[in-house]
C-alpha cells in the first residue's frame, strides 16, 4: 500500500473514532444527571481524558503517514539523482509537464529550460538521427509504445547516447492525451558494442557462429576466405558447406559447456572448400557460446595457404640456392653428413672457386656477374651429372661431393669441369672467359667429418691458385707447411689492422619515393701496398674464418660512429649508419661493453647507429636474442642483412627484436631476370611488412626496379642506380646537398 493510502487509512480511522465518540458523549451525559454531583465530576474528567487521548492518535497518525510519505519521496529521488535516468510526463490536455531533475544530468541543459521549451529535447538530437522522431509518433498515434535509441548533442559538444521508453495514453475516442518518457545514458553500451562490432568486422580472421547446423553470423573476412560477395550469401546455409563433416563431428561429440575454461576451446586444422570448389588450408578454433538466447558454436579461423607457400619457400631458401637452383651450404652439409655417418664408402670434396670472377663482378656490376654465375652452375651439373652434388656455398664459391668413387674416378670429373670451361661464355652479347681452380679431399684419409674434410679441400683450392689457375690440387699433410695466397692474406690482414691499410666507403640509402638519403651503410675496404685493392669478398671470409673479423669489426665501429658524429657536428642532416656485425663479433663476452665503450667515446646518439646481422645468428638463438635484447636497451636499431639468403624459421624471427629486414640483392635481379617475375621479393615484402619490419632492397640497379618494389609497398633502396660506395669526401658533399634539398635522386 502507498503513502497515500495510508493516509486515507488514517482519514478513515479517524472518522470512525470520531462518530464512536460522539455516540459516547451521548450516553455519558444521559448517564451523567442520574446520578450524584460528585460523581458526576469524575465521570466528566475522565471522559475529557479519553477525549484528549483519541485526538492525539488520530494526528499522530497522520503525522507518521506524512513523514513516512516524505521520507519516500526523498529516497525515490536519491534514486533517480544515482542513476542516469530520468522521467518525462507530459498531459497534453492540460499541458502540464513533469520532468525528473535526472534530465539534467543527462542532456546537461537545466529543468528550467526544459520546461520554458517542452520541444528541447527534439532539438538536441543528432542531426543523422532525426528521422526516428517520424517513427516514433507513428508508435504512439496507434497506442503503441515505443523505445527509441538515439544521440543528443549536449551543450558541450560531447554526443551521448540515450534509450528512450514512451508510453502513450489514448482516450476512449482514440485521441493521443498524455504521454510518459523514461530515458536512460547507454552511451556506455553502445561505444562498448560498437567498438565490438568494429573489432569482428576489421579483423583479419574469419569469425563467425552457427547453431542447429547452419550458420548465424560471419564477418567480412570470412566472407573473402570462402569468396563470398556478402554475408548474406552464406548466413542460413548450412555449415557442412563450409566445414568437413569430420571436423563438425568433433565439435559436436565434445563435452564443453559454456562456463568452461576458454583455453579448453578445440583447435583445428583442415582443408576448406571455397565457393569456386578451390581447396584452401585452414586453422580454426571453435568453443561454445550463448548467441541471441541458445547454445551455438563460435570458430574462428584463418587462412594458412599463403603461410604454408612462405614456408615452402623459407624451407626451399633454406637448403637451396635462389640465383642458380643449387643446394646450398646447408643442405651439401646435410648431405655429406649422411653420407660420413655409413663410413662404408669412400667419397670425395671438391672446393671450386672461379678465377678473376670477382674482376668481372666489379667491373661490369653484379647483375653481370650473377647471369655467369648461373651459367657456371649448368656447366657444372653437365660435368658431374648423377656422379655427385654440385651445390654453391657463396658468391663464386662451388663444392662438389662426389660417393663411391676411386681417386682416378675423381680426377676425370675434376678434367671434365675443366674442359667444360675451354669454351668461352656469352653473356649480352661479351664473350668472356672463365675458368676454375679446383681442390680435392678424399675422405677416410684427409678427414672424417664435414668440416675437415671441406677446409682441406678449401687449402687445396688456394694451392690451385697460387699454382696459376685453371687446374685442381688434392689436399696433401704438406699444405700445412706451405705459403698459399690465404695464408698471406691472413697475415696481411693482420698487418692491414696494424699499418692503417683500411678504409670506410659509404653507400646512401634512399626513400625512393622522396629522393632523400635516409641512412648511409659503411663499407670496409683494404688497400694492400702490394696487391692494391682487395675485395671484402675476398678477405672478410678469411677474417671470418681467422678471428681477425673481431677486431676488423670493432675498427669498422668505432670509424663509422666517430664519422657519423663528425658529419652531424658539420652541420649535415643527422641520418643512422649501418655496420655490418659478425656472428663472431655477437659471440664476444665484451661485445656489449664494446659497443657501450664506442657510443661513449663518440657522443653519437644509439638512434643513429644501426647493426646488420645476418640470418645465421637463428643458429645459436637462446644467446643471440640476449644480446640483441641488450642492444636494443641501448636504444641501437636491428637489421638482417641479405635476407632470404640464409636460414631463418618465421617462428624464430618473430621472436627476435629485430627492425629491418635488407632483401638480398639476387632476389632483386630476378624483379627482371626471372620468370617469377619477382613473386620471391613482392614474399619477402608483405612477409616483413606483416612482422612490422622495415623493408630495405639491396643492389637496386635498373628504374625498372624501383617502379616495382614501389608498387609493392617497399620504399627504401640501396644500390648502383642510386650511388656506388663512396669514399669519405664524396659521401660528405652528397650529405651536404641532402641536407639542403628535398630530395637528390634525378
Amino acid at each position: 500500500m502507498g503513502n497515500e493510502g495510508k493516509i486515507q487509512r488514517y482519514t478513515g480511522l479517524s472518522i470512525i473514532i470520531f462518530l464512536l465518540f460522539a455516540e459516547l458523549i451521548d450516553w455519558l451525559t444521559s448517564f451523567y444527571f442520574s446520578i450524584s454531583e460528585a460523581e458526576g465530576f469524575l465521570i466528566d474528567l475522565a471522559v475529557s481524558f479519553v477525549y484528549i487521548t483519541l485526538v492525539f492518535l488520530v494526528f499522530k497518525g497522520l503525522k507518521n503517514a506524512a513523514e513516512d510519505l516524505d521520507g519516500h519521496k526523498k529516497r525515490l529521488k536519491n534514486i533517480f539523482d544515482t542513476l542516469d535516468v530520468a522521467i518525462w510526463s507530459h498531459d497534453l490536455k492540460s499541458g502540464t509537464l513533469l520532468i525528473t531533475t535526472g534530465i539534467e544530468k543527462l542532456y546537461g541543459h537545466s529543468s528550467e529550460e526544459f520546461y520554458q521549451d517542452n520541444t528541447l529535447w527534439k532539438k538536441v538530437i543528432h542531426p543523422e538521427d532525426l528521422h526516428i522522431l517520424a517513427e516514433r509518433e507513428a508508435g504512439f498515434s496507434r497506442g503503441e509504445a515505443v523505445t527509441s535509441i538515439y544521440r543528443i548533442i549536449r551543450p558541450d559538444g560531447e554526443v551521448r547516447w540515450i534509450q528512450d521508453r514512451g508510453i502513450p495514453v489514448i482516450d476512449d475516442n482514440g485521441k493521443f492525451v498524455d504521454f510518459t518518457s523514461v530515458l536512460f545514458d547507454i552511451t556506455d553500451r553502445q561505444e562498448s558494442e560498437g567498438r565490438y562490432r568494429s573489432l569482428v568486422e576489421m579483423s583479419p580472421d574469419l569469425i563467425a557462429v552457427y547453431s542447429r547446423g547452419k550458420l548465424d553470423y560471419i564477418n567480412e573476412a570470412g566472407c573473402r576466405l570462402f569468396k563470398a560477395e556478402s554475408p548474406a550469401e552464406l548466413i542460413g546455409q548450412p555449415i557442412s558447406k563450409l566445414i568437413p563433416s569430420d571436423v563438425l563431428s568433433r565439435i559436436k561429440n565434445r563435452e564443453l559447456t559454456i562456463d568452461e575454461d576458454f583455453e579448453e576451446k578445440l583447435w583445428f586444422k583442415f582443408k576448406a572448400t571455397q565457393i569456386d570448389g578451390q581447396e584452401i588450408d585452414v586453422e580454426m578454433s571453435a568453443m561454445p557460446i550463448l548467441y541471441e538466447g541458445r547454445m551455438a558454436e563460435q570458430i574462428v579461423g584463418r587462412d594458412l595457404t599463403q603461410r604454408k607457400k612462405a614456408e615452402k619457400t623459407i624451407k626451399y631458401m633454406a637448403y637451396y640456392d635462389v640465383l642458380t637452383g643449387l643446394p646450398n651450404r646447408n643442405m651439401v652439409r646435410k648431405h655429406l653428413n649422411a653420407a660420413l655417418s655409413t663410413g662404408s664408402e669412400m667419397l670425395a670434396v671438391l672446393f671450386l672457386d672461379l678465377d678473376r670472377f670477382k674482376i668481372i663482378n666489379d667491373t661490369k656490376g653484379h647483375r653481370f656477374g650473377d647471369l655467369l654465375l648461373k651459367v657456371v652452375a649448368s656447366r657444372l651439373k653437365n660435368a658431374v651429372k648423377d656422379q655427385g652434388l654440385v651445390s654453391r656455398q657463396g658468391g663464386d664459391e662451388f663444392i662438389i661431393v662426389l660417393k663411391a668413387v676411386s681417386r682416378e674416378q675423381v680426377i676425370e670429373i675434376a678434367d671434365r669441369i675443366l674442359n667444360e670451361f675451354n669454351e668461352g661464355i656469352t653473356i649480352e652479347g661479351q664473350e668472356l672467359f672463365v675458368t676454375p681452380s679446383i681442390g680435392i679431399s678424399m675422405a677416410p684419409e684427409d678427414g672424417q667429418d664435414e668440416e675437415t674434410l671441406i677446409k682441406h679441400a678449401d687449402t687445396a683450392m688456394y694451392l690451385a691458385k697460387d699454382n696459376g689457375k685453371n687446374n685442381y690440387q688434392f689436399y696433401t699433410t704438406q699444405l700445412h707447411g706451405l705459403s698459399s695466397r690465404k695464408m698471406e692474406l691472413e697475415n696481411g690482414l693482420r698487418k692491414a689492422l696494424e699499418q692503417n691499410q683500411l678504409m670506410l666507403h659509404y653507400q646512401p640509402q634512399f626513400n625512393m619515393e622522396t629522393g632523400r638519403i635516409i641512412g648511409v651503410e659503411a663499407l670496409v675496404r683494404w688497400m694492400h701496398p702490394e696487391k692494391g685493392l682487395i675485395s671484402p669478398a675476398e678477405f672478410i671470409p678469411l677474417a671470418e674464418e681467422t678471428g681477425l673479423i673481431v677486431p676488423l669489426g670493432k675498427w669498422v665501429l668505432e670509424k663509422a660512429a666517430a664519422q657519423n658524429k663528425e658529419w652531424q657536428e658539420k652541420g649535415c642532416k643527422p641520418i643512422p649508419i649501418s655496420v655490418n656485425i659478425s656472428v663472431r663479433q655477437l659471440q664476444e663476452e665484451r661485445f656489449i661493453d664494446t659497443v657501450k665503450q664506442v657510443l661513449n667515446d663518440t657522443q653519437l646518439a644509439p638512434k643513429y647507429l644501426d647493426f646488420e646481422i645476418t640470418e645465421s645468428v637463428m643458429q645459436n638463438s637462446e644467446k643471440t636474442a640476449r644480446i640483441l635484447d641488450q642492444l636494443k636497451e641501448l636504444g641501437i636499431t636491428l637489421a638482417i642483412d641479405d635476407f632470404g639468403t640464409g636460414y631463418s624459421s618465421l617462428s624464430l624471427l618473430k621472436h627476435f627484436p629485430i627492425d629491418k629486414i635488407k632483401i638480398d640483392k639476387s632476389f632483386v635481379d630476378d624483379i627482371i631476370h626471372h620468370s617469377n617475375q619477382g613473386a620471391m621479393v613482392k614474399t619477402i615484402i608483405d612477409m616483413g611488412h606483416n612482422l612490422q619490419f622495415d623493408v630495405i632492397a639491396e643492389g637496386v640497379e635498373e628504374q625498372e626496379q624501383v617502379a616495382f618494389l614501389l608498387k609493392n609497398g617497399c620504399v627504401i633502396g640501396q644500390g648502383y642506380h642510386f650511388s656506388r660506395p663512396l669514399p669519405v669526401e664524396e659521401m660528405e658533399e652528397l650529405l651536404f646537398k641532402n641536407t639542403k634539398h628535398e630530395g637528390i635522386l634525378q
